[in-house]
């Protein structure tokens, strides 16, 4: 009997594993331009290929209550309803940088997908677009600039 459980279980391990996505991280530095006002909210989202909100992959900002200035973000999750806890931050004010560790399951890569900076400040224009990165080998070594709120983005492997 304990063969037999043997057996199952390392078949069971195998087919677990084979089905897990790899995922792999990647440093993802933000530098805000010299804006005045309050902090900036973002949200680092993974968009496919059809312009859809797939999953969100850091919050900089911990208020909840601010979290419906991120319009078609907020959208999104309030219907998926992920678990943001494990990946939330500080907001970041004008000319502040943030360098945080995002994951992204590697067969995104190259696939069409894109990364996409949405930015809100309390009292001012709201951002949907601030920044977005195709998700290609290039871009997540790279540096993009921002439209607005966002100076510029800059990622590269977290070996």
């Amino acid at each position: 009997m304990k063969n037999v459980f043997k057996i199952f279980a390392i078949a069971f391990l195998a087919v677990t594993s084979a089905n897990a996505q790899k995922a792999d991280k990647y440093k993802c530095m933000v530098q805000m331009s010299n804006y005045p006002g309050e902090g900036a909210y973002i949200v680092v989202s993974l968009v496919n290929p059809k312009g859809e909100y797939e999953q969100t992959l850091y919050v900089l900002g911990r208020d909840k209550k601010w979290y419906p200035d991120l319009k078609e973000w907020w959208k999104f999750q309030k219907a998926k309803k992920q678990n943001i806890s494990a990946i939330t931050g500080a907001s970041m004010a004008g000319g502040d940088r943030s360098v945080n560790v995002i994951e992204i399951e590697s067969d995104k890569v190259d696939a069409g997908y894109t990364l996409r900076f949405e930015a809100a400040v309390e009292n001012q224009k709201y951002n949907v677009k601030d920044l977005e990165v195709p998700l290609t080998t290039e871009n997540v070594s790279g540096k993009v600039e921002g439209t607005n709120y966002i100076r510029y983005v800059r990622l590269a492997p977290n070996n």
